[in-house]
Parts: C-alpha cells; structure tokens; sequence
C-alpha cells in the first residue's frame, strides 16, 4: 500500500500553489520525498505508513509477455477489478514520472528561473530524485498559453502573473537494456505536471467546447467534427515568437524517436495529473493523427478534467488510443467542467458516475452552450474515503498526486477496495474459520459422548 507517512504534502492543479513539508523516506520511496519547499501537508492519521513496497514502486515483475495488456490492448479487460499488481505497479511508475515533474519545476515566483525545469535535461530523474529508472530525457517540453495580457500586466514584476510561456515537462526514453527486456519493448514517456502559472489557471476557466483542428489528418467522413476545452487547446497548440508550441515539440521530438527507433518493439506512454492529464489526452490524440503508422500509443492520466466532447471520445476510440483515467470519487476536479448529459457519455459504462437527468430542452441549451462533455477511455475508481490513513478528504487532499499514488496501491478490488481492509477481513475470515471448525469439533464429541 502506499503507506502514508504523518504529513503527506499536496501538489494541486485545483488549488493554490503551496509547499510541501519534508517526508520521512526510505531508499525504496523516493517519490515520496517532498516535492517543493513549504507546501502546505496532508494530513494523516498517526502511525499510517506510506511507503511502497519495493516489487511495486520501481520495476516489477517482468512484463514482457503481456506488455500489449498492460497498456490497454484489451482495454484493461479483467485487471482493474480486482486490480492487477503488475499493472498497480505500472500505473504508480509511470506516477511518479509525473511526481518528478512536479520536483524538477520551479514555483518560486521570485525566482529569475522561475517556471523553468531546475535540472539538466541529463541529470533531470536523478536530480529529482527518481534515479535508476531505465530512463533518459531527451526533450523538454514548454506550454505556451494563447491569452494576451494588456501590456501593463506584461511588465508586471510578478512573474506568476505576467509569465505566458513554462517548463511543463519532458519527454524520455527507455535505454537500459534490462528494462527494456523487462518491459518487451522500448517505451518511449511524455509526462506532464498540473497547473502552476496564473495564465494556466486562466486556460482552465476557458470551459466551453471548440472546434478541435483536424491536425493535417484531413475530416473524417463517419464522425461528426471533435470538440474540446478551449483553455486547454491553445495551451496545447499556442506558440510565441521565442516558444514554439507544445504541439511541434512533442511532434518534433516523437518523429525523431520514431525514426531511431521505429523498427523495434516500442510503445509511446503519455501521463499526467490535472492539467497534465487533460494535455496529455490531447498529445496521444496528435500523435496517433499524425503518424499514420505510429505504435501503440497508451495514456495514463491521475485527476483529469474532462477534456472534450462525444464526438472527441469516439475519435479516440476509433483511431485506437487507450486511455487509463485513475479517478478519485471524491476528487471534484475529475467531475469538471461541464456536464455528462446520458450514459452513452460516461467511459467504460462506468456505473458509479451520476448522469445529469434534464429535460430535453435544456439538454439542448447545454449542448448549444458547448458544455455538453463526455468522459474518455476507461476508468479505475477509487475512494479517499476507502483509505484508514488519509485524515479529512478536502478538495486539495483529494486532488493530490501523492493520494493518488497511495489509493493505487492501497486499492484492491470494489468489494474490498483497500489492502488494510482486506488484512482485517482475512483475520475475520480465518477467525470465523476457526470458530466454525471448533464447533464442529465439539458437535462431533458430543455427538460421540451421547452414542
């Protein structure tokens, strides 16, 4: 189980940034370790670990032979409820890919570096404090919002405010040759951190739908035209003199990947909490638009907003993107924004999300409002409130990366959703035994003693 230590800090797309107190680790949990100065902890309740046991945190059992289903060939058939281990520990690798994004990016408004990454691209995972990964960098990646501030906020010295283009990212390779006999294949990750800057918090509040470019793919005859979140579209396509978009960069750099390594077994992994999620949704689109003949590509996403529309989620669907969404029940960020109007809008048939019963008149007029979304790929739920070790579930704590990573690993089936849950069932279980085999014991003495 992600076993929580006293204080877990919080890093939040959905709330104020603010900094993290420090953790006692072990040398298995380094994604543990605190993420930035001073922001603001978790609470826990006394005496709950949170460490990872170390076959799930870092590299797990060799997964080669099954690595398609592990990144969603099959759409996770029969290993989210109950949860798979291999695949646990895959999601929480790939976490904390996300986990050193948020470590390596600097928050310190002032800062002369601020929202830039700390590290050299070459020491970026060690310096984050996720070594031995398998890993290399090979691209940092920067999103550039489209919104135009008057002149007078550009020469503002608050660089939170006035900073329109920042570090969100990177994208690395897998290079070691065990790792890459472990996974079957070399995979190649996009990873994506949450909302830092104001101009990324304002891209957020841009909620209504529009009109996603065809990105050089050309319409397609049997879908109607695909709509997503403004905000996050022109953070995605925006570009200024100085910053190219974070469409080229991830387009640049895959094709480049692609062509070194194009004729090996490879797949392209994109994660990302909150804001990162939303982008990172958005990137496996491009990419499987783009490259026409592009490998298998698989998002994991932690606490993502809606991203688009049904016509957007059949788009995906049908050009073979999987996507994993790790959803919180009590994460309101992953409720957002808009509304889900029927059950043909929810991923996966999921049966725990609400639908919105309204009359079709105003079923009509959200729609015409561009606030009519649909949830995309397909979902594993989990619940703060299923956690003995995680103390209040307020907004901020429910969104954090690092409760997620500990539901992952904590959760183990809907019937019993958590680990600790599931150990004091098992003394019931074998005390109930017990008794049982007890008292037919002494039923058979009596019955022995009565003949």
């Amino acid at each position: 189980m992600v076993a929580p230590a006293n204080h877990v800090g919080f890093r939040c797309c959905a709330a104020a940034a603010a900094t993290l107190t420090k953790l006692p680790t072990t040398t298995t949990t380094t994604w543990e370790k605190p993420l930035a100065q001073n922001r603001e902890p978790i609470s826990l309740k006394p005496n709950s670990p949170i460490h990872v046991a170390e076959a799930e945190l870092g590299r797990t059992g060799r997964i080669y032979r099954r690595w398609m289903e592990y990144q969603g060939i099959k759409n996770w058939e029969g290993m989210l409820d109950p949860l798979d281990d291999n695949l646990r520990g895959e999601i929480i690798r790939y976490g904390q890919f996300v986990e050193t994004a948020y470590r390596a990016f600097d928050f310190d408004p002032d800062s002369p570096t601020y929202a830039t990454c700390k590290y050299a691209k070459g020491a970026l995972l060690d310096r984050a404090g996720f070594p031995d990964t398998g890993y290399r960098v090979t691209k940092n990646l920067r999103a550039t919002s489209g919104i135009h501030m008057p002149r007078w906020v550009k020469n503002t010295p608050n660089n939170w405010v006035a900073t329109r283009s920042s570090w969100v990212g990177y994208v690395a390779v897998c290079h070691d040759k065990e790792e890459v006999a472990r996974l079957g294949r070399r995979d190649v990750v996009v990873a994506l951190r949450g909302t830092a800057t104001c101009l990324e918090w304002l891209e957020n509040l841009r909620a209504t739908l529009t009109k996603i470019p065809d990105f050089g793919s050309g319409p397609d005859p049997d879908l109607k035209e695909a709509m997503v979140e403004s905000g996050f579209l022109s953070l995605y396509t925006s570009g200024s003199e100085n910053n190219p978009s974070l469409q080229y960069l991830v387009r640049e750099e895959i094709q480049r990947l692609l062509q070194n390594y194009g004729d090996e077994p490879m797949s392209i992994t994109i994660t990302g909490h909150s804001l990162g999620a939303a982008l990172a949704t958005l990137v496996a689109y491009d990419i499987n638009t783009t490259f026409k003949h592009a490998p298998l590509v698989t998002v994991f996403s932690f606490g993502g907003p809606r991203v688009g529309d049904r016509s957007f989620r059949h788009r995906l669907e049908k050009q073979g993107t999987k996507v994993l969404r790790i959803v919180n029940s009590d994460d309101l960020i992953t409720k957002l924004p808009g509304f889900v109007m029927d059950t043909d809008d929810v991923a996966g048939g999921n049966e725990y999300v609400q639908m919105l019963k309204f009359p079709g008149w105003i079923q009509k007029r959200v729609e015409e409002a561009q606030w009519a979304y649909a949830d995309v790929g397909h979902e594993l739920r989990l619940s703060s409130r299923d956690s003995p070790y995680l103390a209040g579930t307020n907004v901020a704590k429910c969104h954090d990366l690092k409760t997620y990573l500990h539901l992952v690993n904590g959760f183990v089936s809907s019937t019993c959703p958590f680990r600790a849950s599931a150990r004091e069932m098992m003394k019931k279980t074998k005390k109930n035994l017990n008794n049982t085999t007890n008292n037919n014991t002494n039923r058979r003495r009596m019955s022995t003693t009565n003949v």
